[in-house]
């Protein structure tokens, strides 16, 4: 039996394959656990860090602007007047339609049964908390009206299907 000493891998890093061996099967050889302990370390590193750069990697893919109806120039790419648009009152991110698009995620994900609606509800509360703890502080007033705005939408939805929700604020 041969134990390779070393591991080959293109990532973040390309590491060169050894023509170092052990022949397990050689008595004169001899191999401590370190170095085999080692070896196999060095390998499960190596896999962790392709199998992570891959699934970073997926995780970047699955979502764009354009899932969510922006097809305007990249963010990046915007001068400061056309940013200012996107986020003005009637602009793409602004109040009304960013509201109105959490409001309709949550609405059609519970295909009108009033509990999943209440789930969803409490999930846009939950992600908002969360947002403001990524944030640091309190957000740009902007999302706390915008959050009101959807969640005023989910909860005439909820009435109207004979639902009601007793916390009502953001």
């Amino acid at each position: 039996m041969k134990l390779e000493l070393s591991y080959e891998a293109k990532g973040f890093a390309t590491y060169a394959k050894s023509d170092k061996s052990i022949d397990l099967n050689d008595k004169d050889k001899k191999v401590s656990a370190k170095e085999i302990s080692n070896t196999y370390l060095f390998e499960y590193q190596m896999k962790i860090t392709i199998e992570s750069k891959d699934t970073f990697g997926q995780q970047a893919d699955t979502f764009r602007l354009s899932d969510i109806g922006y097809n305007g120039k990249s963010i990046g790419e915007l001068s400061q007047d056309e940013a200012k648009a996107l986020v003005a009152d009637d602009g793409f991110f602004g109040i009304a339609q960013t509201s109105q698009r959490i409001a309709d995620f949550v609405i059609s994900g519970s295909g009108g049964d009033v509990e999943k609606m209440k789930a969803g509800r409490s999930g846009m509360l939950q992600g908002f908390k969360d947002a403001e703890a990524m944030w640091g502080e309190k957000l740009p007033e902007i999302s706390y009206t915008t959050m009101q705005k959807a969640l005023e939408m989910v909860d005439a939805k909820l009435s109207e299907l004979g639902g009601s929700v007793l916390d009502t604020s953001v």
